[in-house]
């Protein structure tokens, strides 16, 4: 009988920790939604216009991206006075790049794997809404450290398997830093990306300083210009265009 009671306490001790740490991480999300601005201002955004600057190995590069939310992107980046652009439109893509950075000069369609991989570029908001959106397995992990300020681990689990890392500030709610493991080229690599200098546009929050580790070592950083919500955009934009 003894055996029997322990065994019952054992299995509501479980069943009291599910719930609480459920109960936490829904707090979490919660808090991390509203703080961006809330999910209705978020599902009103259909299209945005975003323009970035940064910096490598010494040359200032400009990017501007068209986005038509969950459908299509183009982003045009502007260096050494040439232009790439990168198209994803449903589930194709294309690319132009100059012959100086490895391309043809001409709309060259991109492969599966680099179209699904940037599948992710299609949404607007953060890791962790837009998981929550799509139905995805979030967990908390734990309260720890980073970078000397307190932050929340959280997992964010697709159908596929593959899981995220996402840490987020216990003062702010904002996501501060993002792990994961993608594919590149057939090859898994890691990827890692910083968030800060959150600021309100049309009272939805936006970080306008990303920092990612660059492959030519050292950090790469991204400064948001400027954000546009719900401008009109054109849909030939996103179309392949002929040699």
């Amino acid at each position: 009988m003894k055996t029997m009671i322990k065994s019952i306490c054992l299995v509501a001790g479980m069943l009291v920790a599910s719930v609480a740490s459920a109960q936490s991480t829904e707090e979490i999300l919660a808090k991390h939604e509203a703080a961006m601005g809330g999910a209705d201002k978020w599902a009103a955004v259909k299209t945005a216009v975003v323009k970035n600057k940064f910096s490598v190995q010494g040359m200032d590069i400009e990017s501007n991206t068209s986005l038509v939310i969950g459908k299509s992107f183009r982003t045009e980046v502007a260096v050494m006075g040439n232009k790439i652009i990168t198209v994803i439109d449903g589930n194709k893509g294309w690319m132009n790049r100059p012959a100086m950075m490895g391309g043809t000069g001409e709309p060259e369609d991109m492969p599966a794997d680099q179209v699904k991989m940037a599948g992710s570029q299609l949404m607007l908001g953060s890791i962790l809404t837009n998981a929550k959106k799509d139905g995805y397995k979030i967990d908390l992990v734990s309260k720890e450290k980073l970078d000397g300020a307190d932050v929340y681990l959280l997992t964010v689990t697709k159908p596929s398997g593959e899981d995220s890392k996402v840490y987020v500030s216990t003062a702010t709610n904002f996501v501060v830093k993002t792990q994961a493991k993608v594919q590149v080229n057939g090859q898994e690599v890691d990827s890692e990306v910083s968030f800060s200098n959150y600021k309100m546009v049309n009272g939805l929050a936006f970080p306008h300083t990303v920092e990612t580790p660059s492959p030519m070592g050292g950090t790469m950083t991204v400064e948001t210009v400027s954000v546009e919500i719900n401008p009109t955009i054109d849909p030939v934009i996103f179309a392949k265009p002929s040699k």
